[in-house]
């Protein structure tokens, strides 16, 4: 299980992005001590050139004061203060002989471009076998002499080899914690997305109330949760609603088909002369236009939801199409003796598709008509807010109770057991998708008598 573990961390996204991470932080880290040694190690070497220089500068003072006697004297002393110090002196004949100083031999190195020489040395008072790294500088004085003035920069090897190590340290100690911090991370994000994955495998397996669980610290992980959550929702609702249509679908299409089937098997036993033909038919022409209807209402469904009318959207006059609804129903309410007030103010225009509004709107208020009895009241009313334009229609029928508000929005649901009244359950279903297409929100109050739909649709943008 271990080997498994190890083996899923190292082929995840995160890992390989923790390492490049690594990668990247190491190499600037090298960088940085890399500038960090050149510049500590060339302060040192400056200053030990600074200190040759000044040697050299008060050396040659002696010797234009007082000739070659004055300039051994003055190293003679230097000598015998520090016989076992870090400054060299060698003072040479002509055949590179040492006179005087603590280099046992001339050295046969060759200066470089700015004059300084790099040897190596074993000087008098040395009881070490291994030679010392030494800089220097060598002039040549009247009478053919020769004279070297150097350091010895042993301690200045050793104290830059000592920021070398000390670097190189640096820089393991720097790549292994990177490595660490790589792998902790990349394990807590995986087990975060094995979370995931383990809810995602249950929910594909069956368990559709299944969610995902957060941890809490408001991050993007928690994000991503509550938005997964949200889509999982959507579809268990999605889900339901397709297992619910199918069984509307078998129940409501069932009785049509019923009784499609029996009158045409009544014009086949009656015969091709039967007298009852022609009234059969029409009854089976009947039925097989409410089949058709409510198919093309389910296609129309379908086609709102899936969001294509939205690319047509326009500017649309909502007190124009309110105006034309109440011009087109106020003769029906008469017609069924009820009473329809309309308040239709000038309102600013909303983006939309005016045949779905209009369609939408249109089926509320038949609804409203349609449940309101004799002597009624029937009222379309509009309310202008800052970000929303709300659309409110009012009836004095029997209302829907507060536990069918919701599911009146389902597919063929209806509140009649008997579903003995015309009508297939699709009307509210078609508006409620309208109103979302429009990003907008419908819902349903007691009008104490009666039903009140709110309708609040978005400004145009």
């Amino acid at each position: 299980m271990s080997f498994v573990l190890s083996r899923r961390l190292f082929q995840s996204s995160t890992f390989r992005l923790a390492l490049i991470y690594m990668v990247i932080f190491s190499t600037s880290v090298m960088f940085l001590l890399v500038f960090i040694y050149w510049s500590t190690a060339g302060y040192m070497v400056r200053q030990t050139e600074a200190t040759i220089e000044a040697e050299i500068t008060g050396l040659a003072e002696r010797y234009n004061l007082d000739g070659l006697p004055g300039l051994t004297k003055v190293i003679s002393e230097r000598l015998s203060r520090q016989p076992n110090g870090t400054s060299l002196y060698c003072l040479a004949d002509e055949k590179y002989r040492p006179i005087l100083g603590n280099l046992k031999q001339w050295p046969g190195e060759k200066p470089n471009d700015q004059g300084w020489l790099n040897f190596r040395i074993d000087t008098e008072h040395s009881d070490n076998a291994e030679k010392r790294q030494a800089l220097a500088r060598t002039f040549q004085l009247r009478n053919n002499v020769r004279l070297l003035v150097g350091r010895d920069i042993h301690a200045l090897e050793e104290t830059q080899a000592l920021i070398r190590d000390a670097l190189i340290g640096g820089l393991l100690i720097t790549f292994v914690l990177a490595l660490a911090g790589g792998t902790m991370m990349s394990r807590a994000v995986m087990h975060r997305i094995e979370v995931i994955n383990a809810t995602c495998q249950q929910i594909m397996a069956g368990a559709l109330s299944k969610r995902i669980p957060r941890t809490g610290g408001e991050d993007d992980f928690d994000r991503l949760v509550d938005n997964l959550n949200q889509m999982l929702d959507q579809i268990e609702e999605l889900m339901h609603g397709i297992k619910q249509v199918s069984n509307n679908i078998a129940h409501d299409l069932r009785t049509p088909l019923t009784h499609l089937r029996r009158r045409l098997d009544m014009m086949r036993e009656s015969g091709p002369g039967g007298d009852s033909n022609q009234e059969l038919l029409a009854q089976a022409i009947v039925e097989a236009d409410g089949l058709l209807d409510t198919f093309k209402a389910l296609l129309r469904i379908s086609e709102v939801e899936t969001g294509g009318r939205r690319g047509g959207f326009r500017s649309v006059d909502m007190t124009d199409l309110l105006s034309d609804l109440s011009e087109l129903y106020q003769p029906l309410c008469e017609e069924h003796g009820q009473n329809f007030y309309v308040q239709v103010a000038a309102t600013e225009s909303i983006a939309g598709d005016r045949d779905l509004l209009f369609q939408a709107f249109a089926n509320l208020l038949d609804n409203a008509i349609k449940y309101t009895p004799q002597g009624g009241t029937v009222r379309l009313d509009v309310e202008d807010e800052p970000q929303r334009l709300k659309v409110i229609i009012r009836d004095s029928g029997p209302g829907i109770p507060a536990t069918a508000r919701q599911k009146v929005f389902e597919r063929f649901f209806r509140l009649e057991a008997s579903r003995s009244t015309p009508g297939n359950g699709l009307g509210l279903s078609l508006v409620a998708a309208i109103i979302r297409l429009h990003h907008g929100r419908i819902e349903l109050h007691d009008n104490q008598p009666g039903l009140k739909v709110s309708v609040s649709l978005p400004r145009e943008r």
